[in-house]
């Protein structure tokens, strides 16, 4: 079992000995900002028998117990005891909890194929009384520093209607890139699951992200201010009183005409053409078509938060259904809906989105039959339907 203070001690002493050898050479070497995650208390905890590694993974169990009510319990005992599986185990700082259940704070259980280069993520969780802290973000990129360690190039998950959300903040998608030969056959599909991938990138260190995107952020200010003239060229205020010419402009566009006017704006590469979207001088039809964009996406949304559309998420893969387009002329799928709503000029109305949910739906019915839970799922999906469009009524 390793431990964040072997780590930390391997770290310090190469440090040291950087340090001597720019002081040999006479050179000074700004060191690395401290890493914020060498004061998270962590491990990895494996089946290995010994009376440490069984009482933590006893809290492990308990935590995802709790925080993962509907998965069975007898599930979670097999995979967290299992000797091929491992625990990421973030622990608390308090000592009075040491040895208890209250000791683990959060916990992700994985099992690694070193052979295929990628690991499946069994349980993911953080005890309530710690959430909205973080941790979660912490776990995962502690778990992708790991996975480093161990040569591990992809993270495989099944998440729920629940988790999905969390896991795309991670670095999860739903698009699968990985070669299905690498993964095929060593991991099951589960009923009401949508599979994600996270490729964990070897020279990242994921600890240290937030570093990296503030060292990038001051590099590319300071190649703006090569060119830039705001911070040099400074305009004298506007005179009290001052009123700009706003002969032969229209009453709809005299904002962004005024605005135009201030010395310095059209220097900065403002155009009318800005300031009017700005100023909300933009066509009616187009403030029409954004107000049908949001409703669309609102109702695709709650279209794909139920748990009984996970047959209508992606595209069926015609390779592994070959018939399918022989049968459904005109194949749809949630994914493709909601390409088409952000396009923006696909959906006129409604109606024209209903009509492509319900061709969903016929679909389904069409190919799978009546006795099939693909066919279940469709029935509900179209009672589903009735709630969220009463024009159906």
């Amino acid at each position: 079992m390793s431990t964040t203070g072997s780590t930390t001690a391997a770290a310090g002493t190469t440090g040291t000995t950087g340090a001597a050898s720019d002081a040999k050479a006479g050179t000074k070497r700004k060191a690395p900002p401290r890493n914020a995650y060498d004061d998270i208390k962590h491990c990895i905890v494996t089946n290995d028998g010994t009376p440490d590694a069984m009482v933590k993974l006893i809290g492990l169990k308990s935590l995802f117990a709790r925080q993962l009510p509907k998965m069975p319990k007898e599930y979670i005992v097999r995979l967290v005891f299992d000797r091929r599986h491992k625990s990421l185990a973030i622990l608390s700082q308090d000592p009075k909890h040491a040895g208890g259940d209250e000791e683990i704070v959060g916990g992700i259980c994985y099992r690694a194929y070193p052979e295929m280069r990628f690991a499946e993520i069994a349980f993911c969780a953080v005890s309530a009384s710690q959430q909205v802290k973080g941790y979660g973000t912490k776990l995962m990129n502690l778990l992708k520093r790991q996975m480093v360690l161990e040569g591990l190039e992809y993270s495989i998950t099944y998440a729920d209607n629940y988790a999905i959300g969390y896991f795309k903040k991670q670095g999860f998608t739903k698009t699968i890139t990985m070669p299905k030969g690498r993964f095929h056959g060593l991991i099951k599909d589960y009923d009401g699951g949508t599979m994600m991938e996270c490729y964990v990138h070897p020279s990242i260190d994921f600890t240290r992200v937030p570093e990296m995107i503030e060292a990038q952020r001051e590099f590319l200010l300071k190649r703006v201010a090569t060119v830039a003239k705001s911070h040099r060229v400074v305009y004298p205020a506007l005179p009290k009183g001052w009123k700009p010419d706003l002969e032969g402009v229209s009453r709809a566009n005299e904002d962004a005409a005024r605005c135009m006017a201030i010395p310095g704006v059209a220097e900065a590469g403002w155009t009318m053409a800005d300031l009017q979207a700005c100023a909300g001088g933009a066509k009616d039809s187009d403030r029409k078509a954004n107000q049908l964009k949001s409703e669309l996406l609102s109702l695709c949304r709650k279209t794909q938060e139920q748990q009984f559309v996970w047959p209508f998420r992606e595209p069926v893969n015609s390779q592994e259904v070959p018939d399918y387009l022989d049968v459904v002329k005109e194949p749809i799928d949630l994914s493709t809906i909601e390409k088409r709503i952000r396009k923006g000029d696909w959906y006129k109305s409604r109606a024209m989105l209903l009509t492509d949910l319900m061709r969903m739906v016929n679909n389904c019915k069409l190919y799978n039959g009546d006795s099939s839970v693909y066919t279940d799922c469709a029935i509900q999906l179209e009672k589903f339907l009735r709630t969220l469009f009463p024009e159906m009524a």
